[in-house]
C-alpha cells in the first residue's frame, strides 16, 4: 500500500468514518500483525481505545478444581527467552508475565506495567524514540523477591547479549540503552524511531525472568540454569513439576 493510502485510511480513523478494528483487520490482510498495525495508529495521533468490558462473572479463583489444558506437543523448556514455539511460549506464559499485553484489538494492556505508556501521558516520546514503563508496585517473584526495574534491564542486557543465543533477541535489538530513573521506573531508549515501540518486554516474547535468579547464568552459561526447567516467575501460577516433553504442573499463586 502506497504512503498517502495509508495516510487517507489513518485520517478516516481520526475522522470516525473508519473504526479502528476494521483499520486492524485491513492491515492484517497486508500482511502485518495486529500489534503492529495499532501503534501505527498510536503513532500517527488516535487516541488508543479502550478494551470493551467482558459480560462475564467469573466463580471463585481455584474453585472449579483441577484444570488440565491438552496441546498437541509437549513443551521441553520452560525459559520464555529460548521457547522454540508456541508449546514451549505458552507453557511459560503461566509462570512469567511480560510488562503488557495485546488485545484482540491491538491495545496495549498492562500486566506488570502500571499503565499504558503514552505521548499525552508523557511516558512515550512523540517522534517514537523511547518510551517511559513505570511498574506496578507490590509485585513478587514467586519465591518472595520483590520485582523491581532492575529485572527489567537484566532480561535486556540477557537478551542482547549474543552469547546467551536467546530467540527473542530481535524484538530487543533496536534498544540503545535503558534508564532506571527509580525502582519502579525504567527509560528505554532506542536506536531510531520505533512505530512498534511495544515489541520488546511486551506479549508472549516480552516475559520478564529474574535477575536474581538467572544472573549467574547470562552469556555462554544460559543453558546451564536450573531456572529454565524450574520457573520463578511472577505469573498466577508457582511451578510445582516438570517432565520435558511430557507434562507441565503448576498451582495458584496466592501471592
Amino acid at each position: 500500500m502506497e504512503e498517502h493510502a495509508l495516510r487517507e485510511l489513518i485520517d478516516a480513523v481520526e475522522a470516525g468514518r473508519l473504526s479502528r478494528r476494521r483499520f486492524v483487520q485491513t492491515m492484517i490482510g497486508l500482511g502485518l500483525t495486529a500489534p503492529l498495525a495499532a501503534q501505527m495508529l498510536a503513532g500517527a495521533g488516535p487516541a488508543q481505545a479502550q478494551p470493551k468490558a467482558l459480560d462475564f462473572t467469573p466463580t471463585r479463583r481455584g474453585g472449579g478444581g483441577l484444570l488440565r489444558t491438552l496441546w498437541w506437543q509437549a513443551p521441553t523448556l520452560l525459559n520464555p527467552h529460548f521457547a522454540t514455539g508456541t508449546k514451549d511460549q505458552d507453557a511459560c506464559r503461566i509462570f512469567y508475565e511480560p510488562l503488557a499485553a495485546f488485545d484482540p484489538d491491538g491495545n496495549v494492556i498492562p500486566v506488570l506495567a502500571a499503565e499504558t505508556p503514552s505521548v499525552a501521558g508523557g511516558t512515550l516520546a512523540k517522534d517514537l524514540t523511547w518510551v517511559t514503563w513505570r511498574l506496578k508496585r507490590g509485585v513478587t517473584w514467586h519465591d518472595g523477591k520483590p520485582f523491581t526495574a532492575e529485572d527489567v534491564v537484566f532480561n535486556w542486557e540477557y537478551v542482547a547479549d549474543p552469547a546467551t543465543a536467546a530467540l527473542t533477541i530481535g524484538s530487543y535489538r533496536e534498544i540503545a540503552r535503558i534508564e532506571t530513573l527509580d525502582s519502579l521506573t525504567v527509560k528505554v531508549v532506542f536506536t531510531k524511531p520505533q512505530p512498534f515501540w511495544s515489541d520488546a518486554f511486551c506479549g508472549i516474547r516480552g516475559m520478564i525472568i529474574p535477575k536474581h535468579v538467572f544472573e549467574p547464568y547470562r552469556g555462554a552459561k544460559s543453558r546451564e540454569a536450573p531456572a529454565n526447567l524450574k520457573p520463578v516467575g511472577t505469573g498466577p501460577y508457582r511451578f510445582v513439576d516438570f517432565k520435558p516433553g511430557d507434562v507441565v504442573r503448576g498451582e495458584i499463586n496466592s501471592t
